[in-house]
């Protein structure tokens, strides 16, 4: 993992995300973006700091929806982090894997308003792909001349995760460097009404109370928009160029899918994450902090307190969810939560799960809620996605 590249509400560019994040600051406050006063939810986290017009051209603008205008300029941040120049490799040597479960919501939306209001002569014919989930894949790739393995995964939180361990088995089968991640932007009315029914919204209008995982009476999760996408390297490859800095490596990643309720089975979110651990070829002992799913909802925060606990025993490893400082971002969710991993291996930082004094008793996990100096060399991260989806990713430093 040589190029992380992070649009947040907390802060655009990794070190400004990690710089705010160890400090426990948040980005989670009022809906500014539409008028939220008719709805039931009135908090997200917004990315404030982040200026398109200054990094993308007005031709670019007017084809896209901001939820690739926050990709392309993630992608760019990677790739300059990285020191890669795409233009000096085979455009076949290079990939590009993004996830995404909402897709360009807002500018469907104001074409479905021109429909309505005005016919469809007043339709933008980029309307047929700025809504599409495979558009920030396609754009990445056009924007850097990338032509090799591309792809797209849709499996909302867990899609970010998922994302990056398809880059990995691209990278393994020969192909020089990935640019993966996830990044979301569903904040607009039409997105918010098709988040509404699954009923694990805030409807807090307090940031400090809206978002309390693992807390007892946890009132639900406050949508982000953002996320992360990284630039995922075969080794020598990038030895070869002379790579500015290694992050770490992907050392082993598994996804897995509940079964129906009608089932009478659990969940399984458990066995994806022993399934990453033993890809990578490791012990649960040597797993050195946690990146929890972090549902906000009691059953789902219980669900998975029992599967850290399953795995480790009773508060055995430190266990983070610096995702309450932005909101659950979908597919970025998950990328972004990778990103902070990486760098809490390169920095020695478990980062805080803000506005929580502590766990309550049922869920007996050893949850950080203050910046945390600890030796860090291996991370599991956890994602989970609304209809089933659950992956699970170990990062350690790279050996």
């Amino acid at each position: 993992m040589t190029g992380l590249g992070v649009v947040a509400p907390t802060g655009v560019g990794a070190e400004e995300y990690w710089t705010r994040t160890l400090q426990g600051v948040s980005g989670i406050g009022p809906i500014s973006r539409f008028d939220a006063s008719p709805y039931p939810v009135r908090l997200a986290g917004e990315v404030r700091d982040l200026d398109v017009t200054d990094r993308l051209s007005g031709r670019i603008l007017s084809q896209t929806d901001r939820l690739t205008q926050i990709a392309l300029v993630a992608a760019d941040l990677a790739l300059a982090d990285a020191g890669l120049d795409t233009r000096r490799l085979d455009p076949y040597d290079i990939g590009v894997v993004t996830a995404n479960s909402v897709g360009g919501f807002e500018f469907g939306q104001h074409e479905l308003s021109n429909l309505w209001a005005n016919g469809p002569e007043y339709v933008s014919a980029y309307q047929s792909f700025a809504w599409f989930y495979a558009v920030n894949t396609g754009q990445i790739s056009i924007r850097h001349g990338i032509r090799g393995p591309n792809g797209v995964i849709v499996a909302e939180q867990a899609g970010g995760l998922d994302a990056v361990g398809q880059a990995r088995r691209h990278v393994g089968h020969g192909t020089r460097a990935v640019v993966s991640g996830g990044v979301e932007a569903p904040l607009c009315p039409w997105s918010l009404a098709a988040h509404l029914p699954s009923g694990r919204l805030s409807r807090e209008e307090d940031p400090a109370s809206a978002y309390r995982p693992f807390t007892r009476g946890a009132p639900g999760h406050v949508l982000g928009e953002g996320g992360a996408i990284l630039l995922v390297e075969d080794a020598n490859s990038a030895w070869e160029r002379g790579v500015p800095h290694v992050y770490g490596e992907v050392a082993g990643h598994c996804s897995t899918f509940d079964p129906p309720p009608s089932a009478g089975r659990g969940p399984r979110l458990e066995a994806a994450m022993r399934g990453a651990i033993a890809d990578a070829g490791l012990d649960p002992a040597d797993v050195d902090v946690v990146f929890a799913d972090a549902a906000g909802v009691p059953e789902l925060d219980l669900a998975e307190a029992r599967a850290v606990t399953a795995i480790f025993g009773p508060r055995g490893v430190p266990v983070t969810a610096p995702k309450t400082m932005v909101g659950r971002l979908n597919a970025g969710g998950g990328a972004l939560d990778l990103a902070a991993a990486l760098l809490c291996v390169r920095d020695g930082l478990i980062p805080p799960t803000v506005n929580v004094d502590g766990p309550a008793g049922e869920y007996d996990i050893d949850l950080v809620t203050r910046a945390r100096p600890a030796s860090v060399g291996t991370a599991l991260v956890c994602a989970r996605g609304y209809g089933g989806f659950n992956s699970a990713m170990v990062v350690r430093e790279f050996r």
